[in-house]
């Protein structure tokens, strides 16, 4: 009795192109080159499982060997129809590349195409999963496909185009197959199970239909398999889904409502139940993966897609419709991301049920994941303006970032730069105007600590290296001067390019174009011109230090409250360290430019 049984993947497999389900362009394309007696000698068939590549080879051999042909409607009767619907290997031989790939498989089959066919016009050659083949038979295949003989034609089939060589695919005719939609295999499965007897409602058709990935043909076996269960009552969506290990829609909500609301220990009690059910780790976070993207499509298109985007009917849409008003998208793309991150965690562990938990209670905190909207409340109220009481669009979001001007210290009030005059003029009349920032001039009590500023500012790191060697002068906003013991050193900085180095790093601390520098061997009135620099600068922060009453603070020594050491002691003093810094910078330089040094 089960012999006689034909599975219904076969017995509805299509026998003519008329009979091919969603591949318009390839009927038309086929038919035309029947009818017109444009036959290519190779062709090439690609594309995903089950979407008709092997059915079409057939038809297509059957439309050229019918004894009516050829023809787009082949009889199906004579000896030549019959034997390719028996698969009976006469004048059409089905090969499988992935178990005859190797290089003497291939020249047994070139050894045969010489014989004249037996009841057709041509003998054709079928080779699925054509990329199997290793590329010494490829190689082997490769003259005899390029110029077969006139009555032999040759029909590839692949899943995986890119891995079938170059020279192969320029030599044949190419159709791609494209994956079947959802309405038109829920309308074929609809035919069939009118036809079959089998009592299925349109959901599970459509949940079928989902399921498959574009696929005719798993659908058509996923609906033999429950025609079992259509005997006595009607085949429901959720049949199908315990059919296929995948959880239902509610349960689905259930534990999605109890992520969304932060609630960690409920949703670990419906994912107990769940998983007790006889339900895998990696298969619930898959569906769950496959809810929040449903949610995501929800939250972003149109009312009028949703049932072709989505597979759901209206009463599940109602309630995704109802959820994702709880949620913004950058928080649903963010459960699809760590739904993922904890997919690939799974895959990889030897305990699945704890890193299923584990991502369950990480994706129920939803609480860290902050709306757009509190994070915009937070900034402006710590920026001291109010609480956005509508959501940004994402416009303001990019364009409109908060800027303010840097606060002005007590010490430079009284020195305000016309430009900053001029902004508070310009803010009094625009209330929305937002001044632009102020470059200030480094503000500094002695020479060494301009020094240091200005050697921040030098980028090449050889050039930072020598000017480290050398003697800050004077640095002022008109004027800087350097100098080096060595008259070589100051030979190399004022090369044109160092020496620029040095203006642009200057000017960039003044914030001006102006500045001029020098550099030279020391001179006599070197330390004149150093201590008369101190002493301004000292004067200028005593001058700023009685107009803004700053006054220290008790248990701490001002400036001019500080015993003042020998003056032969600080020269001592300063010498030594002197003597000490530029034996060590001139060491490092030396080693720096592997050279020596030459008085």
């Amino acid at each position: 009795m089960s012999g006689n049984y034909i599975p219904l993947y076969r017995k509805y497999r299509p026998q003519t192109l008329e009979q091919l389900v969603g591949q318009e362009h390839i009927k038309k394309t086929l038919t035309n080159a029947v009818e017109l007696g444009k036959i290519a000698h190779a062709f090439l068939f690609t594309g995903p499982r089950g979407t008709g590549k092997t059915s079409t080879a057939r038809i297509l051999a059957k439309s050229l060997n019918c004894k009516n042909g050829p023809t787009t409607h082949p009889c199906g009767k004579c000896e030549s129809c019959l034997d390719i619907t028996n698969s009976v290997p006469i004048d059409v031989i089905e090969i499988d590349a992935a178990s005859n790939r190797k290089v003497e498989d291939t020249q047994n089959i070139l050894e045969k195409i010489q014989y004249v066919p037996v009841h057709g016009k041509y003998k054709i050659y079928i080779i699925d999963e054509v990329h199997m083949l290793t590329n010494h038979a490829f190689n082997a295949l490769l003259k005899t496909l390029e110029e077969p003989p006139e009555n032999v034609i040759f029909i590839l089939a692949t899943t995986e185009v890119h891995k079938v060589l170059d020279t192969i695919k320029s030599r044949c005719q190419r159709f791609d197959f494209r994956r079947i939609t959802t309405e038109d295999i829920v309308k074929h499965l609809r035919y069939i199970s009118d036809n079959e007897k089998i009592n299925i409602s349109d959901d599970a058709l459509f949940t079928i239909a989902k399921n498959s990935a574009g696929g005719m043909r798993d659908s058509i076996s996923l609906l033999d398999q429950l025609s079992l269960l259509g005997v006595s009552k009607e085949i429901t969506s959720d049949d199908v889904n315990a059919i296929l290990g995948r959880i239902s829609f509610d349960v689905l909500n259930k534990i999605s409502d109890k992520i969304i609301a932060s609630a960690p220990n409920e949703a670990l009690e419906i994912l107990n139940e769940i998983y007790n059910a006889g339900n895998e780790p990696l298969q619930i976070l898959t569906n769950l993966s496959e809810y929040f993207k449903n949610l995501l499509i929800v939250k972003n298109c149109r009312a009028e897609l949703l049932c072709e985007l989505t597979g759901l009917n209206n009463a599940q849409l109602d309630l995704l419709q109802k959820q994702k008003e709880q949620l913004e998208t950058q928080q649903i793309v963010f459960l699809l991301e760590r739904i993922t991150y904890y997919i690939k965690e799974i895959k990889l562990a030897s305990n699945q049920h704890l890193w299923l938990e584990v991502g369950i209670i990480d994706l129920a905190n939803m609480n860290e994941n902050s709306t757009l909207l509190e994070l915009q409340n937070r900034i402006k109220i710590l920026e001291g303006s109010g609480v956005v009481h509508t959501k940004p669009t994402a416009s303001q979001i990019i364009t409109e970032p908060v800027t303010r001007p840097a606060p002005i210290p007590p010490s430079e009030k009284h020195q305000e730069p016309d430009i900053i005059k001029q902004a508070a003029e310009k803010q009094t009349e625009d209330p929305e105007f937002t001044p632009p920032p102020i470059s200030r001039k480094p503000d500094s009590s002695d020479i060494q600590s301009l020094w240091k500023t200005l050697l921040a500012n030098i980028k090449s790191p050889a050039t930072k290296a020598l000017l480290n060697l050398a003697a800050p002068v004077k640095i002022t906003a008109e004027e800087v001067i350097i100098t080096f013991k060595n008259e070589k050193l100051v030979s190399q900085i004022n090369n044109k390019n160092k020496k620029q180095m040095l203006i642009d790093a200057a000017n960039t601390m003044f914030n001006q174009n102006s500045t001029q520098v020098i550099i030279r061997l020391p001179q006599a009135e070197d330390n004149n011109v150093q201590k008369t620099s101190s002493e301004t600068l000292s004067a200028q922060k005593n001058d700023i230090e009685e107009k803004t009453d700053i006054k220290p603070v008790s248990g701490q020594t001002s400036e001019k409250t500080k015993p003042e050491l020998n003056e032969e002691t600080k020269t001592a003093d300063s010498n030594k360290n002197k003597e000490r810094i530029e034996s060590d910078q001139e060491k490092m330089v030396l080693e720096l430019f592997d050279g020596k040094y030459i008085e």
